[in-house]
């Protein structure tokens, strides 16, 4: 099991920066890769950033050169780093886990970022 727990959310204008974290706790040795994902109201859940064990990247092309996805030393805690927010980032989003060994994603409660003048 892995219990996750984002903060950094709030309001911000149209192309300021915000950053989330993600503090994970339990069976973290196991985990292989973390990751963002958001869901504006009346949208599917997307994915807006993953990172593996081995620090492999993936992003959403919607987000590529304006957020960064990153882990702590202790890997247990994963951060994104938000730019150039516009209007369209607007979502709650969700902090996401996979263990190795059986390919379970684990979600955090989510942190709501609202991009608004």
């Amino acid at each position: 099991q892995v219990q996750l727990v984002e903060s950094g959310g709030g309001l911000v204008q149209p192309g300021g920066s915000l950053r989330l974290s993600c503090a994970a706790s339990g069976s973290i040795s196991r985990i292989n890769a973390m990751g963002w994902y958001r869901q504006a109201p009346g949208k599917e859940r997307e994915l807006v950033a993953l990172i593996t064990s081995g620090s492999s990247t993936n992003y959403a092309d919607s987000v590529k050169g304006r957020f960064i996805i990153s882990t702590g030393n202790a890997k247990n805690t994963v951060y994104l780093q938000m730019t150039s927010l516009k209007p369209e980032d607007t979502a709650a989003y969700y902090c996401s886990a996979q263990l190795a060994l059986t390919r379970q994603w684990f979600w955090g409660q989510g942190t709501q970022v609202t991009v608004s003048s």
